[in-house]
């Protein structure tokens, strides 16, 4: 089944070519030219992936993008911005965007983003059985890798992909010291490089969503002048 794509921008030739790429690759295309019907088309059918502009009539991309994980929509986002947009790329990824890209751009280039997002968040239905038994636990943090799925004391943790990535790194390396530099190099990859603070944002979004009391920390330590740690919690 084809993946379902929203694309929310306010000029018609942007639309127009994003949508005849997407579709030349199988996508299925939804489109919106302002940030209110942007967001609920969002809400109402729940595409696969958002490919969400900055600048946009009625809501901007950062106030759609926060009102959608507000609503938990957990869908994954890339933000486009215009040369020369005032655009705090740590403001959009701490408030749910899990990219972005600046105009002019390749159709290609955003195809292969997209493709890659989804291939780390896509999961295989018919190894279901198999994944529920693959998981990883620390005291009461339980991960499905494969299924994208995090829970805290059974219940299911509103995790969107970079923060789910994250977890998943600090969890293979339980109780080994990681610099911002290593884990910004390991979950992002690209684009980043030397911005560290995309890693604290994360870190302290994670806290808030599996630590008791998000300022002390009892999973993810913070080595001071070095980097963080996820370690068993002490009885």
């Amino acid at each position: 089944m084809s993946k379902k794509v929203l694309v929310v921008d306010d000029e018609q030739h942007i639309i127009t070519l994003l949508q005849y790429n997407l579709e030349q690759n199988g996508f299925q295309v939804i489109t919106a030219m302002d940030g209110e019907e942007g967001r609920d088309l969002a809400l109402s059918h729940n595409p696969d992936f958002i490919v969400l502009d900055l600048m946009l009539p009625k809501l901007d991309g950062i106030e759609v993008c926060k009102q959608l994980r507000q609503q938990k929509l957990s869908t994954p986002i890339l933000m486009l911005t215009a040369k020369g947009d005032e655009f705090d790329k740590v403001l959009g990824l701490e408030l749910g965007a899990d990219d972005y890209m600046t105009k002019p751009f390749s159709p290609r280039e955003v195809i292969a983003r997209i493709k890659a997002i989804l291939r780390r968040t896509q999961i295989n239905n018919d190894q279901q059985d198999a994944e529920d038994k693959d998981y990883m636990k620390i005291a009461d943090l339980k991960i499905f890798p494969e299924r994208y799925e995090a829970f805290f004391a059974d219940e299911l943790i509103e995790l969107t992909p970079k923060e789910f990535e994250l977890l998943l790194y600090l969890v293979t390396n339980k109780g080994r010291v990681l610099t911002r530099d290593q884990l910004l190099s390991a979950v992002w990859k690209y684009d980043f490089a030397g911005d560290t603070r995309i890693v604290d944002v994360h870190i302290s979004h994670l806290r808030d969503k599996i630590e008791k009391n998000s300022k002390k920390p009892i999973y993810i330590k913070t080595i001071r002048g070095l980097g963080y740690k996820l370690e068993e919690p002490k009885s």
